[in-house]
């Protein structure tokens, strides 16, 4: 079971506010159009020097998409069209259960729209969804980094998945580069297989064509199996040997299904699409000042909160994680734990 504190109650019911997911339509099916934005995106950063990192730095809501980074971690797994996870734990083979985990991995890079970004979560901030049986918990762990967690877990295929991300964005002149820090890792239960992967870097350049892309290294391993992939995300392939198709795009990330609230009280008070709800609204309608405000106020009772946690000597402990942090080679390395073991069907759900 998963107690994620207070819910909706009969005189004030929570609402949460959804959107299409990210997905290789684009646009074109979105609620959601972005303005023209090249000539804002220069004045926005004509004060910031290269190589600055842009953690804090706070967006105008006419920047944001209507959702918080963390729903988009969150769509990335549950938002498809493919049952992609059950294929990789019923692969006959471990090679195919392999190939298939490879194949699920790229499905999670999913196309941004240029010029505008999700809203960074605030600490404490929630996120929970089913499609099917997958049930998927996110939680922000920590605000200044954004660390994120991610716990899933399927009884049907057992399987269960375990993510700590954290990105790190740089201004970089002609584009802003973000790493993408952290840990993914999909259990397979039943085969007694785990797959560790990490996560290309997202690059939005500006000049000499706006553009926004995954570019980089990736490496997925299953230690008990021993099979290891290298992966380079490019914009164009290179390769000149025989070419094996394991996962198409189209299949598997274009027309998806925006997630509904099948049950409003059992809305968490920090869940994403609450927490949001009215900056979504207003830059659904396009109302630029009232989104600006209703963000201000979001941010601004979360650095009172952080006040008053200083001022008290308090430290903020993860609700739904235990988060912990190493040095490798000078740098600081998170990982997380989730505290309940077993998920249940959350109050938004993936219609089928």
């Amino acid at each position: 079971m998963v107690n994620g504190g207070e819910h909706g109650n009969e005189e004030e019911e929570l609402v949460a506010v959804l959107t299409s997911p990210l997905s290789l339509d684009g646009e074109s099916r979105s609620e959601y159009t972005s303005p023209n934005l090249m000539q804002r995106i220069f004045s926005l950063f004509k004060n910031v020097r290269p190589g600055s990192d842009l953690t804090r730095f706070s967006l105008p809501a006419i920047f944001n998409i209507p959702k918080s980074q963390l729903q988009c971690y969150g769509e990335s797994v549950y938002c498809v069209n493919d049952d992609i996870i059950s294929i990789c734990a019923n692969g006959g083979t471990p090679l195919e259960r392999f190939t298939s985990v490879i194949a699920w991995s790229i499905s999670m890079y999913r196309p941004f729209m240029f010029g505008v970004a999700p809203y960074n979560p605030i600490l404490g901030e929630t996120h929970y969804a089913s499609r099917g049986n997958l049930n998927v918990l996110l939680e922000q762990v920590s605000h200044h980094p954004p660390v994120s967690a991610l716990h899933a877990t399927n009884e049907k295929d057992n399987i269960e998945m375990i993510w700590c991300q954290y990105a790190i964005p740089k201004f970089q002149g002609t584009s802003i580069e973000t790493r993408v820090l952290g840990k993914r890792e999909l259990r397979l239960l039943n085969k007694g297989e785990s797959y560790v992967m990490n996560s290309p870097n997202l690059v939005i350049k500006f000049l000499p064509m706006p553009d926004v892309e995954w570019l980089g290294d990736v490496t997925i391993q299953c230690r008990e199996t021993g099979l290891e992939a290298h992966l380079t995300v490019t914009i164009e392939d290179i390769s000149n040997g025989k070419s094996t198709v394991i996962y198409t795009a189209k299949d598997v990330i274009s027309s998806l299904k925006t997630p509904i609230v099948k049950d409003p009280k059992e809305l968490w008070a920090s869940e994403s699409a609450v927490i949001w709800a009215k900056v979504n609204e207003n830059i659904l309608s396009k109302s630029w000042d009232k989104a600006n405000d209703a963000k201000r106020v979001i941010e601004e009772k979360e650095r009172e909160l952080a006040r008053s946690r200083m001022l008290k000597g308090e430290t903020w402990v993860p609700k739904h994680f235990v988060l912990s942090s190493y040095k490798v080679n000078g740098e600081l390395v998170w990982e997380v734990e989730p505290k309940n073991i077993k998920l249940t069907a959350a109050p938004i759900v993936v219609p089928l």
